[in-house]
C-alpha cells in the first residue's frame, strides 16, 4: 500500500515537474472562435483559470461574427472553434484539419412553430405542406430542417424554404409575421420565452448529428503537433469542468454569453448544457476510431459534405472530400499516449 502511495506520489510530482517546466518557455498559439457560444466557453474557462500558462502556451484569441469569414481569414490563425459546414469549407479550400469536437448541437439545431397553426403541424408535422419556413440557409440548421422535412415525408417543393438572418427569423417571429423557423442555440430558447414558439422538430430527431468542430491549419499543426495536443487537452479539461462544476460553469457563461451581446435567461443556460452533449478525451477517441468501419466522425463529416453538395456550397465540380484526408485523432492521440497531459485533460477542477 505504501509502495503504491508512494508511486502515485512520484506519478504527481513528476507531471507538476513536467507542467512547470512549460509554464517556463511559453509558445504562442493564435486562437479564432465566435462569441456567446456553448463551443467557446472552454476558451474562456481557461484564461479564467489560468491554464493555458499550465501547458506551455501563450494564446491570442480572435473572434469572428460568423464562420465563413472566420475561415476566410485562416491563414492569420493556427487553432479554431467552428461550425461543421465552415469546417468542411475550410478542409476543401484551405486545409484545415478537423482535430476534435466540441459538442454534439444536433438537439439544438431545430424547426419551432408559433401562431394559431402551431398545435396542428406539431400533431401532423406533414401538414406543413405549401407553408413558408424562414432559416439561415448553407448552415446547419438549413442541414437540420431539410432531416426534419425529409421524417415527415415532405418532398422538395412541397415547402418553400426562405434563407434570412438568425436575428431576423427571431424578429418576424416575434412580431407575428412568421410561423415557421429554423433556428440555433441560443436563438432557440429566445423564441421560445420572447415569440412563445414551440418545439417541432430538431436534428436529434432525425439521427443527423450536428457537431461544432475544433479546427486547425495542417501545415501548421504539422511543423507544431505538441502545441496542438496542449491546446486540445486544455479544451478538455473545460468541457469536463463545465461537466461538473455547473454552478460556477454557468457564472462564466453568462458572463461570456453577456460580453458577446447574448443575454438569455438562467433556465436557457442550464439548457445549454443540457441538450448540448460535450465528449471527454476517451470519448472523442471513440467518436473518431475507425477500426474496420468509417468511424462515426467520419460518417457526421460526410453527411455535412453531402449536405453542402446539394445546396451549392461546395461547386458542382468539386468531389466530396475524403473525412480521412481531414479528420484526424492524431492528436488525440498524443494526448492519450502522455501522461501528464491526459490527466491534464482528465481533470474536472
Amino acid at each position: 500500500m505504501k509502495l503504491g502511495l508512494r508511486l502515485l506520489a512520484s506519478v504527481a510530482l513528476a507531471a507538476a515537474a513536467t507542467l512547470t517546466a512549460h509554464a517556463q518557455d511559453l509558445k504562442e498559439v493564435r486562437i479564432s472562435s465566435q462569441p456567446a457560444l456553448l463551443g467557446s466557453v472552454p476558451l474562456a474557462l481557461a484564461d479564467e483559470k489560468g491554464w493555458w500558462k499550465e501547458v506551455g502556451l501563450k494564446v491570442v484569441v480572435t473572434n469572428f461574427p460568423a464562420g465563413a469569414p472566420q475561415i476566410a481569414a485562416s491563414k492569420s490563425w493556427d487553432v479554431g472553434y467552428t461550425g461543421s459546414v465552415p469546417a468542411v469549407l475550410g478542409a476543401v479550400r484551405f486545409g484545415l484539419h478537423t482535430v476534435a469536437f466540441s459538442d454534439d448541437q444536433s438537439a439544438t439545431n431545430a424547426i419551432y412553430v408559433r401562431g394559431a397553426n402551431s398545435d396542428a403541424w406539431i400533431k401532423n408535422p406533414a401538414s406543413l405542406k405549401g407553408q413558408t419556413v424562414f432559416l439561415t440557409g448553407n448552415s446547419t440548421v438549413d442541414l437540420a430542417v431539410r432531416s426534419c422535412l425529409t421524417k415527415f415525408g415532405l418532398q422538395k417543393g412541397d415547402v418553400t424554404l426562405r434563407s434570412m438572418g438568425q436575428a431576423e427569423i427571431i424578429a418576424a417571429m416575434s412580431s407575428g409575421s412568421a410561423d415557421i423557423g429554423g433556428l440555433w442555440a441560443p436563438n432557440t430558447y429566445t423564441v421560445e420565452e420572447k415569440a412563445g414558439a414551440k418545439y417541432l422538430c430538431s436534428g436529434k430527431d432525425t439521427g443527423t448529428m450536428v457537431p461544432g468542430n475544433l479546427v486547425v491549419r495542417a501545415d501548421w499543426a504539422k511543423e507544431n503537433p505538441q502545441l496542438v495536443a496542449r491546446f486540445l487537452a486544455v479544451y478538455l479539461r473545460g468541457q469536463r469542468f463545465m461537466a461538473t462544476n455547473r454552478a460556477e460553469a454557468l457564472a462564466i457563461m453568462k458572463k461570456h454569453y453577456d460580453t458577446g451581446g447574448v443575454i438569455i435567461s438562467d433556465a436557457a443556460m442550464n439548457k445549454e448544457l443540457n441538450l448540448r452533449p460535450t465528449f471527454d478525451l476517451a470519448g472523442q477517441l471513440a467518436m473518431f476510431n475507425r477500426g474496420a468501419q468509417p468511424s462515426r466522425g467520419d460518417s457526421t463529416m460526410n453527411t455535412i459534405a453531402a449536405f453542402m453538395k446539394e445546396v451549392g456550397s461546395l461547386r458542382a465540380d468539386e468531389a466530396l472530400p475524403d473525412p480521412k484526408t481531414y479528420v484526424t485523432d492524431e492528436y488525440l492521440k498524443l494526448i492519450d499516449r502522455d501522461p501528464v497531459l491526459k490527466a491534464f485533460a482528465n481533470r474536472s477542477n
